[in-house]
């Protein structure tokens, strides 16, 4: 997957490993992380496989850099990968798995757990910063309208947020509820104690 998403990068302009490293940085950051290393591998296996090609460009003082361009069998590939039913078609979602036996921790706990999942963030200024460098990198482009499926990637990003931060106030809610009612119970139960001590 990731290659791909450089393939992506590369075919919409030619690009060093430091340009594709930033794009990562300032926009893909929100949906699939990479590392430089990991980066560079797969350019290396890119160029072995033919997808792209790379040229030497010699720089008077600064460092000499290498620019990234699509073959046309690059080119070819990625719209294969595009055309192609590879979407999961089971479900795997670590959170829910563990949300799913919580039961087995104390109540306090897993509280605690969601108020820190809740406040966890990818979009803290409501996807703003994102929203900017699509722009940036669409003033960039030779065709700025394939831009709109950027624009795209970021609303469902925000939106995707906006559903776990609500989940997260529900669970919240039902836990603390079931604290309250815990709680509740416990003092009837000493009450009834007592009562029972002073009866007795």
């Amino acid at each position: 997957m990731l290659k791909h998403g450089i393939l992506g990068l590369i075919c919409s302009g030619d690009k060093t490993g430091y340009q594709i490293m930033t794009v990562f940085r300032d926009s893909l950051k929100y949906f699939w992380t990479a590392q430089t290393s990991q980066i560079y591998r797969e350019l290396q296996t890119m160029e072995k496989a033919g997808w792209i090609s790379v040229r030497h460009v010699l720089q008077t003082g600064k460092p000499d850099k290498n620019v990234f361009s699509a073959t046309p069998a690059g080119r070819e590939e990625l719209q294969r990968w595009l055309r192609a039913d590879n979407l999961p078609e089971t479900v795997r979602n670590p959170l829910l798995m563990k949300t799913f036996f919580l039961g087995e921790r104390p109540l306090e706990e897993n509280i605690a757990f969601f108020h820190s999942l809740r406040e966890a963030s990818v979009f803290p200024d409501d996807g703003k910063q994102a929203s900017a460098a699509a722009e940036l990198y669409r003033q960039a482009l030779a065709h700025p309208e394939k831009a709109i499926y950027w624009k795209l990637t970021i609303e469902y990003g925000r939106l995707y947020e906006k559903m776990h931060r609500e989940w997260c106030e529900l669970c919240l809610k039902e836990l603390e509820a079931l604290r309250q009612l815990q709680s509740g119970a416990g003092q009837s139960g000493t009450a009834a104690a007592d009562t029972k001590e002073e009866e007795a």
